[in-house]
């Protein structure tokens, strides 16, 4: 698994779609296990499912009857392969026992878990998945995490994502991007190893001292706790009294690259 992280606008969607063969690029190149992507656009779409960041369905349709659909548009014609797959997949996402309820009645949770059902019909070798979590409560989100995981052994997936726990928690490669370009790229553990015994946390009692902090040093990220401001700066030895060294979060990696973009 392979995570793509960045703010809204990043750019992370229209990679993903370009990767999908649903837009063009002004330049450059795609290769995939020896395909090109720009140009075998068909060869592409035989081997790749794709889980969009909002996609449609038929709202008065059983997911069963619709997965079936779906295969025979993706080249499954034969009856009994068709059915078998179509039952494993439902299985699978653990939507079996409500396989012949219209997809209308789905909660988001079991309306994202039919997306991946449909992205794995016809065993791909990439998928691609943008945002799946957003929106999703804490429970349903666990349920499609742990789904994503066990698909991540088989195939190879590209999650795109604003959540950097998503990525943390799956992902064992991952890359941050913003504004269209890569600002860094390697396993989130070696991010995390970069920025060891430099992020120094304080508590701030008043917004003069935040100002003040903001600027003299590199702030990472400021948040409120009980209505005090805790802000967290990147310093490579201790900013002076008050700051206390604290672990490296990929939220630090994260914020501190898209701050870095922003101000070159």
């Amino acid at each position: 698994m392979f995570g793509l992280l960045g703010p809204n606008g990043a750019g992370k969607s229209s990679l993903m779609r370009t990767i999908a063969t649903l837009q063009d690029p002004d330049s450059g190149s795609i290769t995939l296990d020896g395909i090109d992507v720009l140009t075998q656009k068909d060869e592409v779409r035989k081997v790749l499912g794709y889980l969009p960041q909002e996609f449609g369905v038929y709202p008065k349709m059983s997911a069963i009857d619709m997965l079936n659909h779906l295969a025979i548009l993706k080249g499954v014609t034969e009856a009994g392969e068709r059915k078998a797959m179509v039952e494993a997949l439902l299985q699978q996402t653990n939507l079996w026992d409500v396989r012949k309820k219209a997809l209308s009645t789905y909660s988001g949770g079991m309306k994202q878990r039919f997306g991946i059902a449909q992205a794995l019909l016809a065993n791909p070798r990439l998928i691609i998945v943008d945002e799946p979590t957003a929106g999703l409560d804490p429970a349903e989100r666990n349920r499609f995490l742990n789904l994503l995981s066990s698909i991540g052994s088989d195939v190879t997936v590209i999650l795109s994502t604003h959540i950097v726990d998503d990525v943390l928690e799956l992902c064992p490669r991952m890359a941050i991007i913003a504004s269209g370009e890569v600002l860094l790229e390697g396993s989130p553990n070696e991010s995390l190893a970069m920025l060891d015994g430099q992020i120094w946390s304080r508590v701030l009692s008043t917004e003069d001292e935040l100002r003040a902090i903001e600027a003299e040093f590199q702030v990472v990220s400021s948040h409120l706790i009980g209505g005090q401001h805790e802000i967290r700066i990147f310093a490579p030895s201790s900013p002076g009294t008050g700051f206390h060294a604290v672990s490296c979060e990929l939220e630090d990696v994260y914020f501190l690259s898209v701050s870095r973009q922003t101000t070159n």
